[in-house]
């Protein structure tokens, strides 16, 4: 099985993101990331975004709140960071404490700011096939990885494991544009692993660790992972038990090294793209 590590694709969107700077006019784009609360994983992302776009030669400037900040508190300080004019694009990094209603910043945040494509005008855009929004940076890395690996996805039957907001209905979008005939799979699909035993590229994004064994695998598929999962023995893990596929799959991406490591790479992007249309 080839591995189809996330390093790769990533460096061939700087490179697509360092073209777009050298015909740039006037200051350097700025990302906003903003975090409520000492999340191990929300710090984890956060240091590796900074790290990345800041590789890219992009600006980027962290907003930390305490995790016991008000509803009232919180929407105030958003509303100044999206109505900034230094800033270009904004990351809000998600679940929020319960106390703050995230359905109400998802309609406040700037739709050409929303770089990670939670507003419901850039949702709207990504389900109407209209690529002036910006979809969910996750979603976007799994067609990034399979095109920058010159796989098409023109007729393919494409099986997606898990229905999120985040990554299964935007990702299955994005592949209808590109022409795939696409299942979405969740809990109740009967008979889940035949479905997926008949796609041709099978994608895992339901947030159980090793849940796609070598049963779930159809001869010759390409296997993305977009699970991130903690084991039983504290090891980072993704969706799919890659060994056990090894003999069985085509291709698989790797976790980690592998749809974690182009999603910072499409938020650079993304926030080049906020830039230019600004």
């Amino acid at each position: 099985m080839i591995r189809l590590k996330g390093a790769e694709v990533s460096a061939k969107i700087k490179e697509q993101v360092e073209k777009m700077l050298s015909e740039w006019e006037g200051p350097v784009p700025k990302l906003a990331i903003i975090r409520v609360g000492e999340n191990p994983d929300d710090i984890s992302y956060e240091r590796g975004a900074i790290k990345k776009l800041e590789s890219f030669g992009l600006r980027v400037q962290s907003y930390e709140y305490p995790a016991d900040i008000s509803d009232e508190a919180f929407k105030k300080a958003f509303r100044a960071i999206n109505e900034t004019e230094d800033v270009t694009g904004i990351l809000l990094l998600r679940p929020l404490p319960k106390q703050i209603c995230e359905k109400d910043i998802e309609e406040m945040i700037d739709p050409a700011k929303d770089l990670d494509g939670i507003s419901p005008v850039n949702i709207a855009k990504v389900f109407a096939g209209d690529t002036s929004g910006f979809a969910p940076c996750t979603a976007e890395a799994v067609v990034e990885v399979l095109k920058q690996n010159d796989i098409s996805l023109t007729g393919k039957r494409v099986v997606i494991v898990g229905r999120s907001m985040v990554v299964g209905k935007p990702l299955s979008m994005l592949m209808l544009k590109e022409n795939a005939t696409v299942t979405i799979c969740h809990t109740r699909t009967r008979d889940l692993k035949g479905t997926c035993r008949e796609a041709e590229i099978l994608v895992a994004a339901a947030g159980r660790a090793r849940m796609i064994q070598e049963d779930y695998v159809g001869a010759g598929a390409i296997v993305v992972d977009v699970g991130i999962n903690v084991d039983e023995n504290g090891k980072l893990c993704g969706d799919v038990d890659l060994e056990s596929i090894e003999e069985k799959a085509a291709m698989g991406t790797p976790v980690p090294g592998g749809v974690g490591t182009v999603t910072t790479a499409v938020l650079a992007k993304h926030l080049v793209k906020a830039g230019q249309r600004k």
